[in-house]
This record gives structure tokens, sequence and C-alpha cells, in this order.
């Protein structure tokens, strides 16, 4: 896994070892990132983080801050890890359940990346507390399954595309 774009293009990034986290590709992210457009500035939530692939993305592409919210702890290592090694600055990381996560922050956020396990995804659960946390601006990227329906919230969906075997969706206020 490599960071696509920014100021730290190209550089190699760690994933967490095992099955437990499914790093989103380069491909999609990539593809995620056209969608999504400049980031300049922006204030970041990256949920199910994961390796953290995709706030460091945004990071690296100008991002002003991300809240990295991952609940397995080799993989907040692994985003920590991430984060030392190319020496990003701007970041939170939060070891807990993002849903949990969301019911209890007070922040808002202009960019929501959210890339849960498949077969766990929520969309009650995260369309109950994700519209509070969202500045009237924000988009909300879901990554799913490319063999499951387009997720439904209460957001208006702005596209959803099928790259390989993962769909991203983008949503907004």
């Amino acid at each position: 896994m490599r960071i696509i774009a920014g100021t730290h293009k190209g550089a190699r990034i760690f994933a967490p070892k095992g099955w437990d986290t499914r790093p989103t590709s380069d491909r999609a992210r990539e593809a995620a990132f056209n969608l999504i457009g400049p980031v300049d500035g922006a204030r970041v939530l990256d949920l199910y983080a994961g390796s953290g692939a995709m706030g460091l993305e945004a990071l690296s592409r100008g991002a002003a801050t991300v809240t990295f919210v991952e609940g397995e702890r080799d993989a907040v290592r692994t985003i920590e890890r991430n984060l030392d090694k190319l020496r990003l600055t701007g970041a939170r990381v939060v070891h807990g359940d993002a849903i949990r996560f969301l019911g209890t922050d007070s922040g808002t956020y202009d960019l929501v990346l959210c890339d849960p396990p498949y077969e766990r995804f929520d969309a009650t659960a995260l369309g109950r507390y994700l519209p509070a946390r969202l500045t009237p601006d924000a988009l909300v990227v879901i990554e799913t399954s490319a063999r499951d329906p387009e997720p439904e919230l209460p957001l208006t969906l702005r596209t959803s595309r099928r790259y390989g075997a993962a769909r991203i969706t983008l949503f907004e206020p």
C-alpha cells in the first residue's frame, strides 16, 4: 500500500497483519479522492480506520486534521506507526467503537470516511448519529462491498460507483 498523491505521494504505508482488517485498495482510494476533490484545510473523520490509509491520504493531500477511530488494537498501533513514519501532524487516534464515538463526540467534520467491515455495516446506527457531526458542506464517503446494494443514510446521495470488489458511495447533508 502507498500514498497516492500529495506531499507524501508514493510513500509506502503499513497494514495490520491478519484478516481482521481489509485496507482500501490503492485503486479504490484514488477513485474515492477523485470523487471527493480537494481536501485542503478539511477536518476529517476516518471511521473504522483500519490501517489509516484513507485518513493518511487526506493528510497528505492537505487536510488540516484527521481523527482516526478504530476498534482493533493492532490496527490502532499500525495507524500510529504510519503517522510516525510519515511524520504527519494534525492527527488524533481514538481506540474505540465508531458508533459509540459518533454518539459522544461533539466535533463537526467536513469529510467523513467510513470503511466498516462489510459484514458489520450498520447504516441505521450510522444514520442516527452521523448527521449531527457534519458541517453544512460536508461529504460522507462509505465503502461497502460491490455485491451489496447502495447504502441508505438520511443524507442526500451524491453518487455511488463500483471499483472491483468495493462500492464507493458519497453522501452530503
